[in-house]
């Protein structure tokens, strides 16, 4: 199993990737830690030197001496873990100006304010920029690596290496928090105390799919309102967690009403829910928002991995009447309903009927996706969630 992701699991985003870096003489790639980074950028331009910035040598040299650096790769380079080293990429300004080449330099790195800020300064309007998220389920499907069921697919997550070294879930988790609290936490922002910053981090993962509350949060952590939302949008600028604001057709209340929050990662959201094993998620109060957060984060990874650029919402309005997933592509609003049920209900249709007569422009496709077999209807269709990579509407039958 190792050597097959290794060797044969090809990411979605590899197309993408080299699509930029013909329009572009830089191509970045940001992504939480483990996501893949590395070995897509070294699969994707295997003629590329490759350059590691974590390694401190190398980081040191480079700082020390940016044009002799450069001077090393006349053709471009992969410059790993870019973060590490912001002052770099004003040297690279200075090299891609100096010349009318696309594809020199592929970055890759973790999102930091610094980072971006440096990136925004230097790099405006010279390079592409992807971000690249863990597996999606129909990544793990191609490579047969899909574990039997939702419990199993959930608890283990998507993380590469989970894959790759066959790592035990509950231990790469327990030394991805570890790694991610301890050094990326404290470089993003100046937290005193990370016991308590862990504390939120669980109560969280605790509050998956659901609606935030900043007041029953900043007091259950005994922080203010005002640092809950600083340490949301960490959790959001690394990659942890996904923010989906309300759907109205007023943009201002968009911008007012309270958000849902969901991880980007269900074997990290187990993890700190103190889930060990796929059957004790399968007897979990909280097992129907863990899949609901599956199928919003995969249907994320899906968008950004072909590079549509969507906006996802949800939709609740005073009268009860609710969808999951709400974005808008060309063709129109595609609307999505999530239910941890074997069984399928026409009830489940219920919030995606009232927003196809009552949303402004066309409700083009409307899906309910459920754990039992796929079954198509008029007003649009239910699928199993295994088969949920085709985002193209289906054909309605009576």
């Amino acid at each position: 199993m190792t050597s097959k992701i290794h060797g044969n699991l090809k990411r979605d985003l590899e197309e993408e990737l080299k699509t930029l870096s013909g329009y572009y003489p830089v191509v970045t790639v940001l992504g939480p830690r483990q996501s893949g980074k590395t070995t897509l950028t070294r699969l994707a331009f295997p003629e590329k030197p490759y350059v590691n910035l974590e390694a401190p040598d190398i980081r040191a040299a480079a700082l020390f001496d940016p044009r002799s650096f450069f001077d090393q790769y006349p053709e471009g380079a992969i410059l790993d873990e870019i973060q590490h080293c912001p002052e770099l990429l004003s040297y690279i300004q200075q090299i891609i100006d100096s010349r009318s080449e696309t594809g020199l330099f592929i970055l890759t790195g973790s999102h930091q304010p610094s980072l971006i800020a440096a990136m925004t300064q230097s790099l405006a309007g010279r390079t592409g920029l992807l971000t690249l998220l863990p597996l999606s389920m129909m990544e793990l499907k191609r490579s047969d690596l899909l574990e039997n069921t939702m419990e199993e697919i959930a608890y283990k997550g998507f993380y590469p290496r989970i894959f790759k070294a066959g790592i035990p879930a509950t231990k790469f988790y327990r030394d991805y928090l570890e790694t991610y609290v301890q050094r990326d936490v404290r470089q993003i922002a100046a937290i005193k105390d990370l016991r308590q910053f862990h504390l939120f981090l669980k109560l969280c993962a605790g509050r998956t799919g659901q609606l935030i509350n900043m007041n029953t949060l900043s007091t259950e952590v005994g922080v203010s309102s005002h640092t809950v939302k600083h340490w949301l949008s960490i959790l959001e600028a690394s990659f942890i967690i996904r923010i989906l604001p309300p759907y109205f057709e007023n943009t201002g209340k968009r911008l007012t009403k309270s958000p849902k929050l969901y991880f980007i990662d269900t074997g990290l959201c187990c993890f700190l829910l103190d889930i060990h094993t796929s059957q004790q998620l399968a007897q979990h109060p909280l097992r129907g928002s863990i899949f609901e957060t599956m199928i919003v984060a995969d249907q994320l990874k899906q968008a950004i991995n072909t590079g549509k650029d969507y906006t996802f919402y949800f939709y609740r309005d005073s009268s009860g009447h609710e969808v999951d997933l709400l974005y808008q592509t060309s063709e129109g609003w595609v609307g999505c309903e999530i239910k941890a049920s074997k069984t399928f209900n026409p009830i489940f249709f219920k919030g995606l009927k009232y927003l196809s007569s009552n949303l402004s422009g066309n409700l083009c496709e409307s899906k309910v996706i459920y754990l039992g077999d796929t079954m198509r209807f008029k007003i649009g269709y239910a699928e199993n969630f295994k088969e949920i990579g085709d985002l193209k509407a289906k054909p309605d039958v009576d």
